[in-house]
């Protein structure tokens, strides 16, 4: 038993080493494209109506719901900081996305993304009034909330991103060996 025990502890030790580091920061950024990039960059689409700095008036609705209904679906009764806000909240979804994938400034863009999700959750909860079954709750038998089942593991796959960083295939590494390249001394001639 001995024997099995240092077996298994030998090879999932070396996996570790050898294998994680890069598998699992690129691995979380691969899913993130393929599940959640398309998502965002859809949703700022929907924000936008023909330029970076022209918003639809659905914009307000998504973003300050509430506000926007007691402005009487006005933005200029919004007050200065809501166009602002929009703006930052839509490019946001455009921007933040794209970093990541790309592997620059990774970890802050997914640390990023996690603040967005979190307001995203917030006006959805608050603003529009999200609740019952489509808010959910954890340990329910029902894996499908739009919530509280979703957004754990949007976060989770964020949180290994801030975590673990971009992995090897990335922006980001490829100027840390720039930068580390152009740190070391020019070897001397004898």
């Amino acid at each position: 038993m001995h024997a099995l025990i240092q077996l298994h502890t030998r090879l999932f030790s070396a996996l570790e080493e050898a294998v994680a580091p890069w598998l699992i920061p690129t691995a979380a950024r691969v899913i993130f494209a393929g599940t959640l990039l398309v998502y965002y960059w859809n949703s700022g689409l929907t924000k936008l109506s023909g330029g970076p700095f022209s918003l639809e008036l659905g914009a307000y609705i998504q973003i300050l719901p509430r506000q926007f209904e007691a402005a009487g679906y006005d933005p200029s009764g919004l007050g200065p900081l809501a166009t602002p806000i929009v703006l930052l909240g839509t490019w946001a979804e455009f921007l933040l996305p794209a970093l990541i994938v790309l592997g620059l400034f990774t970890r802050l863009s997914a640390l990023g993304m996690i603040g967005f999700v979190a307001v995203q959750t917030w006006v959805d909860i608050m603003g529009h009034g999200v609740g019952g079954a489509d808010l959910g709750a954890w340990f329910d038998n029902d894996a499908s909330s739009l919530i509280a089942d979703q957004r754990a593991y949007w976060v989770f796959l964020l949180a290994v991103i801030v975590l673990r960083g971009a992995g090897p295939v990335s922006v980001d590494t490829m100027l840390g060996r720039q930068i580390s390249a152009s740190r070391t001394p020019a070897s001397q001639p004898r």
